[in-house]
């Protein structure tokens, strides 16, 4: 399995309109074939921080991802948003099995 964990940090008046954006590429997101998990995640003690936890059932099916028109429209979207660019971590998910 490949999981993402995407850090971002958006500009404190831009949470909101981050938040609809980021849930419209999570609806798209979680339809695609191989996706596993696509959460996003706001940092409880700073509202502007969010982590998108990104888990697909192979580095084919996560490459495929950037390819959508859904996550196309969210970074092009969102860029204007953040404080500082995003960052992409890379894993391999052990368990559970995918």
């Amino acid at each position: 399995m490949q999981v993402t964990l995407v850090h971002v940090q958006v500009k404190l008046d831009r949470v909101d309109d981050f938040i609809e954006a980021s849930r419209l590429n999570h609806e798209g997101s979680v339809g695609e074939p191989g996706n596993r998990r696509f959460d996003i995640l706001q940092d409880a003690g700073d509202p502007a921080r969010f982590i998108l936890y990104e888990a697909y059932a192979s580095t084919e099916d996560a490459a495929a991802h950037k390819e959508t028109a859904h996550y196309l429209a969210w970074r092009d979207t969102v860029a204007d948003m953040m404080a500082q660019p995003r960052q992409g971590v890379p894993y391999l998910g052990l368990f559970p099995k995918a």
